[in-house]
């Protein structure tokens, strides 16, 4: 994926943010929606609203702070600084348990919250910063931008999509 310029990355996380306001009122009257048995990472996990609408709560902010670790630790290309975690990390998932047990409707203001935090942050970032580099376990070295990208921007539309599908199955 090229790097989104900071103008896009503004546009379309406003468009997820308008998108998730959207949705919103058909998700909350859809409570309560049944935990998923299995919201693991393998084959089998099958996630729904609950599920979903508390990873993104979490992984926003998750993000947002290893966004910060990049910039603020001011490294170049070949000198990224260690961040990030991998699917399974324990932490993540217990965070993922504890959290879809909240009522829906707070983990959309959680989410919203996190998606003006990551608007503003984009629109402040300078392009030198977003030209920082992380080390990441898996994917190896990505830019500050890229991680926006990746992580944030494509993430939250992918997520929009699968809360589509959860409602279109009712």
């Amino acid at each position: 994926m090229d790097t989104l310029s900071r103008p896009d990355a503004v546009a379309r996380l406003a468009a997820s943010r308008a998108a998730y306001a959207a949705i919103r009122p058909r998700v909350v009257a859809g409570a309560p929606w049944p935990l998923a048995e299995d919201f693991g990472t393998g084959p089998e996990a099958s996630w729904g609203p609950p599920e979903v609408l508390a990873h993104l709560a979490e992984m926003l902010s998750f993000w947002y702070g290893q966004h910060g670790i990049i910039v603020a630790a001011g490294r170049g290309a070949g000198d990224g600084v260690p961040f990030g975690r991998i699917a399974d990390d324990g932490a993540r998932l217990m965070v993922l348990e504890r959290d879809r047990h909240f009522p829906v409707g707070d983990l959309f203001d959680f989410i919203d919250d996190g998606i003006a935090r990551w608007e503003r942050r984009t629109a402040a970032t300078t392009d030198a910063q977003g030209a920082l580099a992380g080390l990441h376990p898996r994917r190896g070295e990505m830019t500050a931008d890229a991680v926006r990208d990746q992580m944030i921007v494509t993430h939250l539309e992918d997520h929009l999509a699968q809360l589509e599908a959860s409602l279109a199955g009712r």
